[in-house]
């Protein structure tokens, strides 16, 4: 991607974003010599059984670089408003953030823009990486707009594709999606601040089969045995390792059920039979699909840690198992 490495002087950002997908950008932005006036980031949090409080992963890069933080609990509030506007910022880019009023999105006057990990207008919504990997995609993207009314919907700016690899999780697809993300938004960025963007209606585009990335529920992650192997294996490495595909095992030695969830799971050869039993192979445990059977060689049973498959069935017998669909 060629790169255009001037920076048009006296204009600044506003920067907004939360998790780890959005520092990666942000850095991009400061250490290329982005004038930033604020990182706006949620509020500080207790996590975890100790109820420690969590600071986002914006905030400490944020912190150890000396921006200034403003963690508004309501984008709405008078006060915060006021300060976002003293800032006098030429553009706001966000980043992996919450819903902005309307009142904060037409603040700058350069706009504000966000990035999105699809080629839009496809996988519009909350889990874009998740569902491209799902509907078994072979290729996804980045996309930066500016921000509009309707979540999603705003005039793209520039958009850079990626393969997605036979394989690949989300975790891996994640990463990369964040690198690109970073060169993507800094050319936006440069771009805007110099006067020469051109943005292109999302009603241009010609793809009709646009499909959407709603947010993924606990619900919603259960493995369905019926499908092909190669839609059951898309759906747990759309998955993988967050929030994680997940199943239920009959073990007829005790009579219990276990609920587990799956990770690394890979397309077998071996056709499955009437029986369609769960069996084991030199790298893995084997789940009956439809048609084949899946490998599968880390799990993670409810309230364990998550483990390779031999350190599983140490303590487990294969023969007394079986799927329990119901």
């Amino acid at each position: 991607m060629a790169k255009d490495q001037s920076i048009a002087k006296n204009q600044s950002i506003v920067f907004m974003g939360t998790p780890e997908f959005a520092v990666q950008i942000l850095q991009s932005l400061h250490e290329n010599g982005v004038q930033i006036e604020a990182v706006v980031t949620a509020p500080d949090k207790p996590a975890g059984r100790g109820r420690k409080i969590n600071q986002s992963a914006v905030k400490e890069y944020a912190l150890a670089h000396g921006l200034k933080i403003m963690q508004p609990t309501n984008l709405k509030e008078a006060g915060f408003l006021s300060e976002l506007k003293s800032l006098q910022a030429d553009l706001f880019v966000v980043v992996a953030f919450r819903m902005l009023p309307e009142a904060v999105w037409t603040m700058p006057q350069k706009g504000t823009i966000n990035l999105h990990a699809s080629l839009l207008p496809n996988y519009r919504g909350a889990a874009p990486i998740n569902w491209a990997i799902i509907n078994g995609e072979q290729k996804t993207g980045v996309s930066t707009f500016f921000i509009e009314k309707e979540i999603d919907t705003g005039k793209v700016i520039d958009q850079e594709p990626l393969d997605i690899g036979e394989n690949e999780n989300v975790g891996s697809l994640y990463n990369r999606l964040m690198t690109l993300g970073s060169e993507v938004m800094l050319k936006t960025v440069r771009s805007i601040f110099n006067n020469n963007t051109q943005s292109t209606p999302q009603d241009n585009f010609t793809d009709s089969d646009q499909k959407p990335a709603p947010k993924i529920f606990k619900q919603d992650c259960r493995v369905d045995f019926s499908k092909t192997v190669k839609t059951t294996h898309d759906f747990c490495r759309g998955l993988s390792p967050y929030p994680a595909a997940w199943i239920r095992l009959n073990d007829d030695a005790n009579g219990t059920t276990k609920t587990m969830k799956l990770f690394n799971s890979r397309i077998t050869s071996i056709r499955t039979d009437q029986k369609k039993d769960i069996r084991t192979s030199e790298n893995g445990i084997l789940f009956p699909c439809n048609d084949y059977y899946l490998e599968v060689d880390e799990i993670q049973p409810e309230g364990k840690r998550r483990m390779n498959y031999k350190d599983f069935l140490a303590g487990n017998s294969i023969k007394t198992l079986s799927l329990n669909n119901s």
